[in-house]
């Protein structure tokens, strides 16, 4: 794959910085908890907070409470749980009521699908339940399988299930990352300011669909998505990319 080298489509003041975490700025690792933040990555992160006015926000399937575990003892504006978890600012509250946790008899069923074998890691968020399988890819068929078995008997139209990257996750419909980067956008210091966004997964997909409604600027890490501008070919060049955007007093545009 020929990547696309991206350029910045506006001056930092007027851009807001939307950044999806696992696969788009650190790198994916065997399991959730064993992910890593790379020496300087904070630092790059608080000065393009400073230098967008604080419109700088982290976009993830995480849970507010583990973005900031992974990240402390930086602490920036947040999407989280895809969507179920929305804090517009990075030392305000998350805004109530958004979501609505899975039920826990299904989160158990589910937490269940891993007894199908060694290497199955469950990954239980409150709002959504993630079977990863990158240690286990001979079991992908079988979690699949399975998961659509237990999903199958929910109420119809009540469920999401969505496939990543070695790694099937499922929620409830009515929340995802599009709609929450919306809602964001509508909030200062985001509001009247261009989206710009970086992800790297299908869960990406929904806030790549609504970047048009701001003018916004998408780009991908990996391979090309519908309406990107352009794609890294991994996290380090996201990284290397951001680290020379906070170093810029202003940027011209293009």
């Amino acid at each position: 794959m020929k990547d696309i080298v991206p350029g910045l489509p506006a001056p930092p003041a007027e851009l807001a910085f939307l950044l999806d975490i696992d696969g788009t700025i650190l790198d994916i690792a065997a399991t959730p908890p064993e992910v890593r933040v790379p020496n300087g990555l904070p630092e790059t992160l608080a000065r393009l907070d400073r230098l967008s006015g604080e419109a700088l926000a982290l976009v993830s399937g995480r849970s507010l409470q583990d973005i900031d575990r992974v990240f402390a003892p930086l602490r920036l504006a947040a999407i989280g749980g895809h969507g179920a978890e929305l804090r517009p600012a990075k030392e305000g509250a998350p805004v109530a009521g958004r979501a609505a946790p899975l039920p826990s008899g299904l989160r158990q069923r589910l937490a269940g699908v891993a007894a199908l074998g060694t290497g199955i890691i469950v990954e239980d968020k409150g709002y959504s339940l993630a079977l990863h399988y990158r240690l286990a890819p001979n079991l992908k068929d079988a979690v699949e399988n399975a998961v659509a078995a237990i999903c199958a008997k929910a109420p119809a139209g009540t469920l999401d299930v969505l496939p990543g990257k070695a790694v099937i996750e499922i929620k409830r419909i009515g929340f995802e990352k599009g709609a929450a980067v919306r809602e964001l956008m509508r909030r200062p210091p985001f509001a009247g300011r261009r989206p710009l966004f970086v992800g790297d997964d299908v869960t990406d997909a929904s806030v790549f669909a609504v970047l048009p409604e701001f003018d916004g600027v998408g780009f991908s890490v990996g391979r090309m998505f519908p309406g990107v501008a352009g794609c890294f070919a991994a996290p380090r060049d996201v990284r290397k990319w951001l680290a020379q955007i906070s170093r810029l007093e202003t940027v011209a545009t293009p």
